[in-house]
């Protein structure tokens, strides 16, 4: 452990219910400035949503913004502008884990998996996400996405490959956990409905479930976090208070134990409420106007 975190879990203590809303504040500024070893990076500005074309200026506008705090980003999609993202990282001294967005439509996924392979090809790709979440939406078979996995593997084989989803799909499709190089794994103890008192050792707990079904692999958490505002689920509350306390919990967990962690986001995007409510806009350390929240 680094001196500065070290000093950062002293400043911490043992008990987050003890500080002031000052008190966290500061805290999470300090846990942000020791830096992250991962970010999903949200790409869309106010009134954009995916299938919209995004330009370099943007991109380049936040990836300058969170350079500071992170060693890798996690993008999306190779499409729309999104195969921008890595070749502007590498330029910002970032590593990349770059995903190929999988859907219903054939046509895309194709796109879709020639712009990973050719990004791939050019440098710009240090691990590769062969679609998100695709089993848990029902998107494609199993058999589907093997084929595409494959497909990457043997068109880049000196690139770690992977496919990200929720982490107890990894324990119940052992072909897919078989056919990744790394095992890429998201952990939400908000969705699940853990009050956030408990959701560190909850996610955990998630964690371990990915590593015990990788059996060996490399685990990599790519989605973490806590939404700012919205509508709870259960004993999961959004609030600034619980998403300062998650993210710091977090930070010093995965810092301590050397897990490598994407956090779930870098900005607020509103047109996410339509898939999960209004909480979906809220998911960013930085609000949807690029300013940082808390």
């Amino acid at each position: 452990m680094s001196y500065r975190a070290d000093k950062i879990r002293s400043l911490a203590g043992l008990n987050l219910d003890d500080k002031t809303q000052k008190g966290l504040h500061n805290l999470f500024k300090r846990v942000l400035k020791n830096g992250m070893h991962g970010l999903c990076f949200s790409p869309y500005e106010e009134g954009q949503k995916p299938g919209d074309q995004m330009t370099e200026k943007q991109i380049r506008r936040r990836m300058k913004i969170i350079k500071p705090y992170t060693k890798w980003i996690r993008s999306f999609s190779c499409t729309d502008g999104n195969e921008a993202i890595s070749r502007i990282a590498k330029e910002y001294g970032i590593k990349t884990l770059v995903g190929a967005w999988l859907g219903d439509d054939a046509e895309i996924n194709k796109k879709e998996i020639a712009g990973l392979i050719e990004l791939a090809k050019e440098g710009y790709v240090d691990i590769a996400a062969v679609g998100n979440e695709v089993m848990y939406r029902g998107d494609l078979t199993e058999d589907e996405l093997l084929v595409f996995m494959h497909e990457v593997k043997a068109a880049i084989p000196n690139v770690p490959m992977g496919y990200v989803d929720a982490y107890y799909e990894f324990r119940h499709r052992p072909r897919i956990t078989e056919a990744c190089d790394v095992i890429l794994a998201n952990c939400y103890p908000y969705w699940e409905g853990c009050s956030q008192e408990y959701a560190l050792v909850y996610m955990r707990d998630m964690y371990n479930q990915a590593k015990s079904a990788g059996n060996g692999k490399k685990v990599i958490i790519t989605e973490t976090g806590w939404p700012s505002f919205g509508e709870g689920l259960q004993g999961a509350i959004p609030s600034e208070e619980n998403a300062v306390k998650y993210f710091i919990n977090s930070q010093i967990w995965s810092n301590d134990d050397a897990i490598e962690m994407f956090y779930f986001s870098s900005f607020d995007e509103s047109w996410k409420v339509g898939d999960e409510g209004d909480v979906g806009a809220y998911w960013g350390l930085w609000d949807n106007n690029e300013k940082l929240k808390f």
